[in-house]
């Protein structure tokens, strides 16, 4: 690295650089104690957006591309406005030449007669031609949707994407100003005695059916179902998929799908599936690549049996719908089947989805790639039957997904988007309270400036995707859309820096996705977040979230960090006492958070000043609850403490409530410990009750413990009659 970048204090042209591109120079940790971004790292980060700012000369350069890549430019490379709103927006065209402009909008209708607003900005010389720019205004009037805009030049037509969000996302009808609660299911967890060694979406269907049927549950809200490499070992976590827009099979129900009625063999198959329960039962983890090798192998059978000529009419179409993001994975899956699932090592003409290599493998493979995407069809018909099947027991708003921040560097989606992802770096987050050392999730960023050229057709996709069976979406740390911790390849996370994206364009294409499927949107907005962030949120129409033990009193009179009264909680939120990164509840008041991140070295002060701030906490919220007449003077019951905790979710006005079903059957092991890989089994934790014993979902649907915790959550959400 040359000289100029050994220093760790940042030149002035290095700032003004770091500034152009959205990259922070400096940022506020959670502490609030303000931190400047290492020289380093900023050229690093510039490197992944194509930048170079290592020297001096190098930096010149790149403010006068950056300079000349602007004027260069007759439209912006996409615009995004609100509906109700007018959207000013720059066009370069010869100096003293007119901007002739017009729109087309989604509907194929014709607008024209924009108008100008002043610009007196000077015009700029691009290589001898004066380039002047014109500052217009898109109506307050256009319809929501996806536009193109124009600008005739001479005898052709310049065009750019037109992107109108809802000014607000309005609450799905079927909610409308009501409440609901609904339980948070890691689903692979979620066994039952039908299912193959793992929680499917048959089990999701008959989870939802019985919290909305015996209990009043307005919505279950599951892990992300994203795609796996369909290659053992299995990737664990459902936050690293291979693949966002598209669906494990391994959580198909093989009887679920037609074609098994007419299979041969089906005792052979029976068997499979009870020789893998079998196994499932006398195991303390969850086998996913057994579940998945015997599912296949079911699987491949059935991909064998003769549609009918309506399913193959009703096959056709999904593929057709879907094009080529569907053809690129389901060639990425055969590709990953024969060469690995790390397409890095893969032949170099293959690491490309549009090389002549890719398009001969598919040719040669079609029966393998055509596989992959009938089971993405089978997973389209069984998640679209588990949204009707909530919906028709009474849910208000069915299954809630959840949309991860990332995918696996090494995947699908990176390998088919990869022109428009950032390579040298990783996302991750900064040091925090719970995760002091920063977290590095190491899943390539998305390019802000690739995903504006794309008009983010990319991001469009995937939110359409996510919300196609759901009555709701919740957003894994949704600050990820208004600015990202980018870690440079090999440096700690401490040694990253924010990079920000249009958070207009990013959120608007939120609500309008959510807007048209008829859903809701929840943030997941914990950890280190902007203040004016979680307000912008509101102002859109999506819900946040609030964790229990993260709910503190910094500003109320006298207050010492102390619980945040009820009453003064979020109502457009969705509110819970735990979450997936932190032990069940019971597991929580035994301390065993701290017991864990001790013992697995994730602690950056002595244990005993951890653990007595933990019971610090512990005792205010306790003293909390008995003010508020919750839980007795001298009750002490983990059983009775875990239900006062929910309960006082129930004072709160948050319009969602959630409970985790870790919760109702009194469950300990933590799920998953942040800034850990294998030193802890994260997402193979089975469902277990207090004992460790394995709860199958139909000991759910008899559990006192898990009943009580329900008509208790169903008690906090019905208003008094």
């Amino acid at each position: 690295m040359p000289q100029e970048v050994q220093d760790t204090e940042p030149s002035a042209s290095l700032v003004e650089l770091a500034h152009r591109y959205g990259v922070a120079t400096e940022y506020q940790d959670w502490t609030g104690r303000s931190s400047t971004v290492a020289a380093p790292t900023l050229v690093a980060v510039l490197d992944a957006l194509g930048v170079p700012a290592a020297t001096e000369r190098d930096r010149a350069a790149s403010i006068t591309e950056h300079d000349r890549d602007y004027w260069g430019r007759a439209l912006p490379p996409s615009i995004v406005g609100r509906s109700g709103t007018t959207t000013p927006f720059w066009v370069h065209v010869t100096h003293g030449d007119p901007a002739r402009l017009w729109l087309r909008l989604e509907d194929g209708s014709v607008r024209t007669g924009l108008r100008q607003l002043e610009n007196n900005r000077p015009p700029y010389d691009l290589d001898g031609r004066l380039v002047g720019e014109a500052t217009f205004e898109l109506p307050a009037d256009l319809p929501m949707g996806y536009h193109r805009l124009y600008l005739q030049v001479d005898s052709s037509d310049i065009g750019t994407s037109v992107i109108v969000a809802p000014a607000s996302l309005p609450i799905p009808a079927r909610l409308g100003s009501g409440r609901a609660w609904g339980p948070a299911v890691q689903l692979y967890s979620v066994r039952s005695e039908k299912s193959w060694g793992v929680g499917d979406l048959t089990d999701l269907a008959e989870l939802a059916v019985w919290s909305a049927a015996r209990h009043g549950a307005g919505f279950v809200l599951v892990n992300p179902l994203h795609a796996a490499a369909p290659t053992a070992p299995m990737e664990p976590s459902p936050y690293l998929p291979t693949s966002r827009r598209f669906v494990n099979p391994l959580y198909l129900r093989v009887e679920a799908i037609p074609e098994y009625a007419y299979v041969r063999h089906r005792g052979r198959i029976r068997k499979a599936q009870t020789q893998v329960q079998t196994r499932a039962r006398r195991s303390e983890l969850i086998d996913r690549d057994a579940a998945w090798k015997a599912k296949r192998a079911a699987l491949e059978s059935l991909y064998l049996v003769e549609f009918s000529a309506g399913r193959e009419i009703a096959y056709q179409a999904f593929c057709e719908r879907q094009g080529r993001s569907l053809d690129d994975f389901a060639t990425w899956c055969a590709l990953a089947e024969s060469y690995g699932a790390d397409w890095h090592e893969w032949p170099s003409e293959l690491q490309h989805p549009r090389t002549e290599a890719v398009a001969d493998f598919a040719a040669e493979h079609s029966a393998e790639v055509d596989f992959h995407r009938w089971l993405q069809w089978l997973l389209d018909e069984q998640l679209t039957a588990a949204q009707g099947a909530a919906v028709q027991a009474g849910m208000a708003l069915g299954i809630m997904g959840d949309l991860a921040v990332g995918v696996d560097p090494d995947g699908a989606d990176a390998w088919a988007l990869q022109d428009v992802l950032a390579l040298g770096v990783t996302a991750g987050a900064p040091p925090d309270e719970f995760n002091q050392l920063g977290q590095d999730w190491s899943q390539p960023p998305w390019r802000p400036d690739r995903l504006a050229e794309a008009a983010y057709e990319p991001f469009r996709a995937l939110v359409h995707s996510v919300l196609r069976h759901s009555g709701g979406v919740r957003i894994d740390h949704i600050i990820g859309l208004f600015r990202l911790w980018w870690i440079p390849k090999g440096a700690p996370p401490t040694e990253g820096t924010y990079v920000r994206y249009d958070h207009e364009a990013m959120i608007g294409i939120v609500a309008l996705e959510a807007q048209r499927a008829g859903a809701l949107v929840v943030g997941e907005d914990l950890g280190t977040v902007e203040p004016w962030v979680r307000d912008y949120l509101r102002d859109r129409g999506l819900f946040g979230t609030s964790i229990l033990w993260f709910e503190s009193d910094h500003d109320g009179p006298g207050a010492a960090g102390g619980p945040l009264p009820a009453p003064r909680w979020r109502e457009y939120c969705l509110s819970a006492v735990t979450t997936h990164d932190l032990p069940p509840t019971a597991g929580y008041l035994a301390g065993e958070h701290v017991r864990l991140r001790d013992e697995l070295g994730l602690l950056t002060r002595p244990a005993d000043e951890e653990l007595a701030a933990d019971r610090a906490q512990q005792a205010a919220w306790m003293a909390e609850l008995r003010r508020v007449g919750l839980l007795g003077d001298d009750e002490t019951d983990v059983d009775a403490t875990v239900l006062a905790l929910h309960r006082y979710l129930g004072l709160t006005p948050s319009r969602l409530l959630a409970l985790s079903l870790a919760d109702a059957v009194g469950d300990v092991r933590t799920q998953n410990q942040p800034g850990t890989t294998d030193e802890y089994p994260n997402w193979r934790v089975p469902l277990s009750n207090p004992q460790g014993r394995q709860m199958l979902l139909e000991d759910v649907f008899e559990d006192p413990r898990a009943a009580a915790l329900c008509e208790a959550m169903k008690a906090a959400v019905t208003p008094p009659v």
